[in-house]
């Protein structure tokens, strides 16, 4: 069943926090978007089990071409999860692309009255944005496949932690500050490309005085900057207290030589806000978790998460 946009809901003023995660308690893995290597994905599996009971569809390694199933097989599953009364936490097996296609038939509402944790990042975005509008926290933190042998301690640290509610206040220091200032909001955001395609089906809401963290992999500047330009365009940067961008991997320059950082300073010129680049989030090798929903303060060249 297909349900209204989600542009019809009004600005959250406030977040539910979803209860804090144990040990020995019950996740779902669900995979909404792309299909996934075993090797990326088990090591990741491994590693979680050893903390939490997990809770596995046998068709989870299902192929549909780009997509881990077809959108009927996805969004049952993550249906499933996101009311079994079991389960407390929820982490999405890959990004890729897919988690769009399913938005529209899942029971937000009912995940908004009962919620429990959602993790994962880059097409994940998809579904943080529609958690984030029902007033609902969200981790856009590293998927499955991200979380095997190679992943900085410090990453796994913070998903622990932070899914349990004991993380103290977290600070990105030395950033690069594109424009200065200081301010205070709710985080909200992720991929970059995720979050204009959300805007552009109409599907995007920022809570008011918003510190956008943003982050994107494989675009070129031009593209960043069509992308920032229709976020400026739809409004949705008109009531943002600051932005932060985390690490734009393989963004290359064209034959023109104009670079990403340039974009991301130029695009946001006109905006009269802070803007910072350089956070340790997204596609690199340090992809720090966020909590979507959770004040942080941008002051000079440093971001404080967990106020």
């Amino acid at each position: 069943m297909y349900h209204a946009r989600v542009t019809t809901l009004a600005r959250p003023t406030s977040f539910s926090t979803p209860p804090p995660l144990r040990y020995g308690d019950t996740i779902a893995i669900v995979a909404p978007a792309s299909p996934f290597l075993d090797a990326q994905f088990l090591p990741g599996l491994a590693w979680l089990q050893q903390c939490y009971r997990l809770r596995v569809r046998g068709d989870v390694r299902a192929r549909r071409g780009y997509l881990a199933g077809d959108d009927e097989r996805r969004a049952e599953e993550l249906t499933r999860a996101m009311l079994d009364p079991d389960v407390r936490a929820i982490f999405c097996a890959r990004g890729g692309y897919g988690s769009m296609r399913i938005v529209e038939r899942l029971p937000w509402q009912a995940f908004a009255k009962a919620p429990r944790w959602l993790v994962g990042f880059s097409d994940v975005t998809a579904l943080h944005v529609e958690a984030t509008a029902r007033g609902v926290m969200s981790l856009h933190g590293p998927n499955v496949t991200g979380l095997g042998t190679r992943v900085a301690p410090l990453v796994r640290h913070d998903v622990l932690t932070l899914l349990a509610g004991v993380a103290p206040p977290r600070t990105f220091a030395g950033l690069l500050p594109l424009h200065g200032g200081t301010a205070q909001g709710p985080v909200a955001g992720g991929n970059l490309a995720l979050v204009a395609a959300m805007a552009g089906a109409g599907r995007l809401v920022l809570p008011r005085g918003a510190i956008l963290f943003l982050e994107d992999v494989t675009e070129k500047p031009y593209r960043i900057d069509r992308m920032l330009t229709t976020l400026r365009l739809g409004g949705h940067l008109a009531d943002v207290s600051a932005i932060v961008f985390g690490e734009l991997v393989s963004c290359h320059p064209g034959a023109d030589g104009v670079t990403a950082e340039e974009v991301l300073r130029d695009c946001t010129a006109g905006l009269g806000i802070p803007v910072l680049a350089r956070a340790p989030f997204g596609h690199g090798e340090t992809n720090r978790p966020l909590v979507m929903g959770e004040q942080a303060r941008v002051v000079g060249a440093t971001v404080t998460l967990g106020l």
